[in-house]
């Protein structure tokens, strides 16, 4: 018996040997760090990695917690669509909250999405000075790597106000767990990751066309920038911008956006996310998000071009609200490029006429399969932030010709004021009706603290005249819909459950 026992321990002993020995072995047929991140060829194509999830966040998260989240935009009522969703949660103000956190998915996609962008760029970061290859092409990917990073943070700063902050890959469940970094150290992470980027991308002209350059990790920069209420940086970072030449206003407001073949990455792009048309799995399909509906195909063929239009049903969001319609200026002919109209034969509402983003509404060949690229950054937005920076400075002579610039293609008559108090309202509007549903208004709102300003009366009057705001007749927003007016979002209840910090 005992040498049976001794025999089983033996066994024992050399199983977990060979076991040990197995789970040490680096598997040759499947990518992994230990045998990635070898060449030149493998960061490329980790790098191009790190930027896609910009496309899930620019095609479905983006505009809901960005555009919706504020004055500009709101959802058609559907009331045979059944029980409130986690969008009309977020345009509705109506987030249910449990000690700093939430269950809406929105958020959770958000955050997961900017993580990956995080995880993504950490191990390039860590391992790509310990390669050797192409000194120019190692300074091109680090840098791109490292404005990607800075934007992740950005997103999570803005929209969460504190986020763990993770420099490294994280190799277990316990390392993923970080406390909570307040907005002011992300600040600092984000300029730093920013200002390494500006100094090792390219310019535009000589950037790969798509990928972010010098000028946008500059913008960046601003972006930051202004948001800390810093003027005299933005300043200098804007006017390298500026006196770079690598970018202009293209003349017709209506072309500064791609199609959804053609026009990409033109002059006055400094960083738009990169979609195409077809089976690649690489479109979008925004603009059906954001139709509303129901919408017969025939309704939809107009709008779309495409070969096999089919109906849509349900409840769609994104829909321009009668506030931002009324902010623009007679004779802005923005408004036209921006905003149009469908009928709806099919709709609840006595009025069946409902206005759409016309702007993104690009003819395809396909139903649900666009092309075109979303606008992150564009010279229009440069031009802005330069009039707010000087204004902001006590230099508002020297900020009209920035501002005179987007209005005069706008066909606007130019502005001459110098007081600086309503220069700053006229600055702030004009972004409102040029950056229209690019994802700024909400951020706009909070960095301006214009919350209660601004959101509290738009409530009131959706509350009072909800048919003016897309619902049918003897339908009403929900009891407590604008009541969570804070600056930033929960964190993700999923999430949370992950971490002892939250």
């Amino acid at each position: 018996m005992k040498k049976h026992i001794i025999l089983a321990g033996l066994i024992s002993l050399l199983f977990t040997s060979c076991r040990d020995n197995f789970l040490t072995t680096v598997p040759e047929t499947q990518l992994s760090t230990a045998i990635f991140f070898k060449t030149q060829a493998d960061f490329q194509q980790a790098v191009n990695g790190a930027y896609v999830p910009l496309r899930t966040i620019f095609n479905d998260r983006a505009w809901k917690m960005g555009e919706m989240h504020s004055d500009n935009t709101y959802y058609g009522r559907n009331i045979l669509f059944g029980a409130v969703d986690a969008t009309e949660n977020i345009a509705d103000f109506a987030l249910p909250v449990s000690n700093g956190t939430t269950a809406n998915d929105n958020i959770l996609q958000q955050f997961r999405q900017d993580y990956q962008i995080i995880s993504r760029t950490n191990e390039i970061l860590t391992r790509i000075d310990n390669v050797d290859f192409d000194a120019e092409v190692k300074k091109n990917l680090k840098g791109q790597a490292l404005f990607l990073r800075a934007f992740a943070y950005l997103e999570l700063a803005r929209y969460f106000g504190k986020a763990p902050l993770h420099l490294e890959p994280v190799a277990s469940r316990d390392a993923a767990a970080l406390p909570l970094s307040e907005a002011a150290v992300l600040y600092d992470q984000i300029e730093k990751d920013a200002k390494a980027a500006a100094e090792l991308l390219p310019a535009k002209s000589k950037q790969a066309a798509g990928r972010v350059t010098s000028g946008t990790a500059n913008m960046l920069l601003a972006d930051l920038y202004i948001l800390k209420k810093e003027w005299g940086p933005a300043e200098t970072v804007l006017k390298t911008i500026v006196n770079s030449g690598e970018y202009a206003l293209m003349d017709d407001y209506e072309d500064a956006f791609t199609e959804t073949s053609s026009n990409k990455n033109n002059i006055e792009s400094i960083f738009e996310v990169q979609y195409m048309e077809g089976s690649a799995g690489v479109n979008g399909n925004q603009f059906y998000q954001f139709v509303p509906s129901p919408i017969l195909a025939g309704e939809l063929a107009p709008l779309t071009g495409t070969s096999n239009p089919q109906g849509i049903s349900g409840e769609n969001n994104n829909i321009p609200t009668p506030d931002i319609i009324a902010a623009y200026e007679a004779g802005d002919k923005r408004k036209d490029a921006s905003i149009g109209y469908v009928t709806l034969s099919q709709s609840l509402r006595v009025n069946k006429v409902y206005p759409y983003i016309k702007k993104y509404a690009k003819k395809h060949s396909l139903h649900g399969n666009t092309g075109q690229n979303w606008p992150v950054y564009r010279y229009a937005e440069t031009l802005l932030f330069m009039a707010e920076a000087l204004n902001e400075n006590g230099q508002s002579g020297a900020a009209l010709p920035y501002l005179n610039q987007i209005r005069s293609r706008a066909g606007l008559p130019a502005v001459t004021t110098t007081s600086q108090a309503e220069l700053r309202e006229i600055i702030f509007k004009e972004r409102r009706v040029e950056l229209a549903f690019e994802n700024k208004r909400w951020f706009d709102i909070v960095r301006t603290d214009r919350i209660q300003e601004i959101i509290v009366p738009y409530g009131n009057r959706i509350k009072a005249n909800p048919q003016a705001y897309y619902f049918p007749a003897n339908a009403n927003p929900p009891s407590n819909a604008f009541t969570i007016l804070d600056a930033y979002y929960p964190l993700p209840a999923v999430e949370a459950a992950l971490s002892p910090h939250f």
